[in-house]
């Protein structure tokens, strides 16, 4: 909020610390937010300024109810749906998106376990929002280190991930009848497969319809700097890797603890950049 109330904010290029980019964020040169997290709980108090400025934006809240273990520093589910509920009664349903992601296949989190806890989540949610973003996990070298040690295996990557597996897709078929009977509409997120035929198409998180829809501008051109399978459009991330202290198991963009913790700590809230270090 200091760096929107200053007009524009630094951001380090993530491969090469020096080379640092100015972006704008004037309401004239921002076409819309799109605020990602599991808690945005603390962005409530300033929406009203937000919509005083002219700004345009919607919430892809991350929810989901792993065991604390693998999300450690989060708030409790039932919070976080009460927080999912105020933003959406602010807002309305259109503007937040509901994110079940990553889908982890582990032996505490089985394929029941997600059908029981989808089921749960998206009649607590019904009303609340229109859409429903599922991803499978991809697992990297860290977070696949991670969920190794807490689930006493050597190797997650044989833990039934499988994208096109008979009781993934299973999983997925309940839980594509499962969001439309909540009055969801379900969108798969950048999956190298596809899962039309099970009811969940194709979608994009910064997507240039919605964001149209809610009065924003954006045009169709897809992000040529994202994954191939990724339809998002373009858009500029103002996020820094290391700086989140949430902690979760399967987080990418968390690479060291220890650095995120010092760089909240550190954190100055008045300076033009998320961390200097």
């Amino acid at each position: 909020m200091h760096r929107i109330r200053k007009g524009f904010c630094l951001v380090p290029n993530p491969f090469n610390a020096r080379q640092v980019s100015r972006i704008s964020l004037l309401p004239d040169k921002v076409d819309a937010f799109v605020f990602w997290s599991k808690n945005p709980e603390p962005m409530l108090k300033f929406l009203g300024e937000l919509d005083s400025r002219g700004f345009i934006y919607y919430f892809q809240y991350t929810l989901n109810d792993y065991p604390q273990d693998f999300e450690p520093s989060i708030p409790n589910v039932n919070r976080r749906l009460d927080t999912f509920k105020a933003f959406s009664n602010r807002l309305g349903p259109e503007k937040m998106v509901w994110r079940y992601d990553p889908i982890i296949i582990s032996p505490a989190t089985d394929y029941s376990f997600h059908t029981s806890t989808f089921e749960r989540l998206a009649y607590a949610l019904r009303g609340l929002t229109r859409r429903v973003i599922i991803s499978i996990i991809d697992l990297y070298h860290k977070t696949s280190k991670r969920m190794d040690n807490l689930t006493n295996s050597n190797d997650t990557r044989g833990m039934a991930m499988l994208r096109n597996a008979p009781e993934m897709l299973e999983l997925l078929s309940h839980i594509a009848d499962t969001a439309r009977a909540a009055g969801m509409r379900p969108f798969s997120c950048a999956e190298e497969f596809n899962y039309s035929n099970l009811g969940i198409p194709a979608g994009s998180c910064i997507d240039c319809k919605l964001i149209n829809d809610i009065g924003g501008r954006s045009s169709a051109k897809k992000d040529r700097g994202q994954r191939a399978d990724c339809r998002c459009v373009v858009s500029r991330d103002i996020g820094v890797y290391d700086t989140c202290v949430h902690g979760c198991l399967y987080c990418y963009s968390t690479r060291n603890w220890g650095l995120a913790r010092q760089r909240y700590s550190e954190h100055d809230p008045e300076t033009s950049m998320l961390t200097e270090r």
